[in-house]
């Protein structure tokens, strides 16, 4: 059975929460989710994570069913300080497993970065999906760098223009409209329809606030030297090989930033691993679980 609650932030925005498994369970899994996406993406881990583990997905400020955001808040240090407060509020105690996909794991490293000390008195294991510790560096959309580079511009100006509309939603036709450009960009092969139709309905969630608003700081990001400064726990990497926003190389650099950290690269597959291959990531990130269960 999955609970559903709301949190407030300190700042004002709500998060919609999702909780599953046994409040008695002996460790905390928190799934976070991609940008312009939520929880609902992790939906086919949820189950076998809570036969041995709390789960707790949530909504990002702007995404999903959480409240808005204003200009100034749609930056990744936000996002940190979010899953902060989130952890106080449904794991005040016990040790935790982050695992974060795209976005959310660059919330991680995030939160990783602001809160030191919590960091490493609560994470007991890290999970890290077609991600990144360094921007748009070697985001080139798997085109030709010049291509890569005209198309960055345009997506920058674009975003300028979107962070202005704060809590506006995309009409639902104009998110049906993007599918072929979202089967494109997010997913490899084999794909199955019914997943590019939930990621296409989460777009249509996202606030256009938070689809440009996130784009400055998402792009500026830098958090090689924070990865390499974090306490030594179970670590496990995936990325799809062709995965066009965070391609290989990206999870490559957050491995060798974290000795022992195991990498899998997942052959054909995109940017959107646990719909695209869910058995593969549903036994690593339970490896990761029992390993940090085994470590206490």
């Amino acid at each position: 059975m999955v609970e559903q609650a709301e949190i407030r932030l300190a700042d004002g925005p709500r998060l919609h929460t999702r909780t599953a498994g046994s409040p008695d369970a002996p460790i905390t899994v928190v799934l976070l989710h991609g940008w312009v996406l939520d929880g609902r993406t992790w939906h086919r881990q949820v189950r076998p994570l809570a036969e041995i583990a709390r789960v707790v997905t949530y909504d990002a400020r702007g995404h999903g069913r959480s409240g808005g955001i204003d200009r100034g808040a749609a930056t990744l240090a936000h996002l940190g300080d979010d899953l902060a407060e989130v952890l106080h509020a449904v794991a005040p105690t016990g040790p935790v497993v982050l695992a974060g996909h795209s976005l959310g794991g660059m919330t991680i490293m995030e939160y990783a970065h602001r809160h030191p000390a919590d960091f490493a008195a609560r994470v007991a294991g890290l999970f890290f999906l077609g991600t990144t510790a360094e921007g748009h560096t070697h985001t080139v959309y798997g085109l030709p760098p010049r291509v890569a580079h005209l198309i960055r511009m345009a997506e920058m100006t674009s975003a300028q223009v979107l962070a202005r509309m704060g809590d506006w939603r995309p009409h639902r036709a104009f998110a049906l409209a993007l599918r072929p450009s979202l089967r494109w960009l997010l997913f490899g092969h084999p794909c199955d329809p019914a997943d590019v139709t939930l990621t296409t309905r989460a777009v249509a969630r996202a606030s256009l606030g938070s689809i440009g608003g996130f784009r400055p700081s998402v792009g500026t990001q830098a958090r090689l030297e924070t990865l390499a400064e974090l306490p030594t726990v179970p670590t496990a990497v995936l990325v799809g090989e062709r995965d066009r926003l965070t391609p290989p190389v990206c999870s490559h650099s957050i491995a060798k930033a974290l000795p022992g950290a195991a990498l899998t690269i997942c052959p054909a597959a995109g940017h959107m691993l646990m719909l695209e291959r869910p058995d593969v990531v549903t036994e690593a990130l339970l490896g990761v679980v029992r390993a940090a269960l085994d470590g206490r």
